[in-house]
């Protein structure tokens, strides 16, 4: 068995068991590479079905190629997709573009704001109506338990801290001294009432894993990621005002592959085109302790 085989393997593992212990749960799709890794997982996981909601947060400031690839996946695999946006924060233009607040509080209102109470079902969230192409009001505002994320330890430093099952509170605070030990495969899905649990069924994935799965299965991703004859290509996506690309020849997969392989990026930071990051004294501790992916 390869070394991408059991990864696939813990993967689908941690999927099917977030299914079978959580009764309310949705996926976290941030149209990058490494949840849309996740969501072709959950999709093997399930036969080609993927029995709980997609949830993507939008800020009103994402590459309008990443929206209009999620739309069309969500129409081409037939996935229930629900979106959630921060539209007080957007109408009062209480955002970084806008130049009424900083990078941090932006991301704090555009997205730790905005993806708890689409969570918890406190603001009003959206579902594509496949008929028609629209999204539409989403009914039902019980909110999540469970959410699946595509975090991976070796990204970003806040991120190796986490653990498969990770509690939140009633708020998504994140309490770093209060996680579970995950020891021997074995995993902590039974939780007091009122915890929310994020899950990572990723989180022993590198950048290059990633990439060499996207690969051999064949995963469709945005082209953002690859050289359009710039020199540049995106290695992290978020909001266009605040990410930036890196310098890079790489055109197709295999060469990002190679890329990575050789060495050239090992200095360079995955996240080091996300200014919040910087931002946030080269993390994204504070943020993510507030509910941010």
């Amino acid at each position: 068995m390869s070394h991408l085989d059991q990864l696939e393997n813990v993967s689908i593992h941690i999927l099917r068991e977030a299914y079978a212990n959580f009764k309310s749960l949705g996926m976290l799709w941030s149209i990058g590479k490494d949840s849309t890794v996740l969501l072709w997982l959950a999709r093997k996981a399930f036969f080609g079905h993927v029995p709980f909601p997609l949830i993507h947060i939008d800020t009103g400031y994402k590459i309008p190629e990443m929206i209009a690839y999620r739309d069309r996946l969500a129409r081409e695999w037939g996935l229930e997709m629900i979106v959630g946006k921060n539209e007080e924060a957007l109408k009062r233009k209480q955002t970084y573009p806008d130049g009424t607040v900083d990078r941090i509080t932006c991301c704090r209102l555009l997205k730790s704001e905005a993806l708890k109470h689409t969570l918890s079902g406190t603001w009003p969230r959206y579902c594509l109506n496949h008929e028609t192409g629209q999204y539409e009001l989403y009914r039902n505002t019980e909110p999540f338990t469970g959410v699946i994320v595509g975090v991976r330890a070796d990204e970003e430093g806040s991120r190796s801290k986490e653990r498969y099952f990770s509690p939140r509170d009633r708020e998504n605070v994140w309490e770093l001294g209060d996680q579970p030990p995950e020891f021997w495969n074995q995993f902590k899905t039974e939780f007091p009432p009122g915890t929310h649990v994020r899950i990572h069924p990723l989180l022993d994935w590198t950048e290059l894993n990633i990439w060499e799965y996207i690969e051999r299965e064949k995963i469709p991703t945005v082209s953002l990621y690859y050289n359009q004859g710039d020199g540049t290509r995106y290695r992290s996506l978020g909001c266009y005002p605040c990410t930036f690309p890196i310098a890079s020849s790489s055109r197709t997969v295999r060469d990002i592959i190679e890329e990575l392989k050789s060495g050239q990026l090992k200095n360079i930071a995955e996240r080091s085109g996300r200014a919040q990051d910087k931002d946030d004294g080269g993390g994204l501790e504070t943020l993510r302790r507030e509910g941010y992916m």
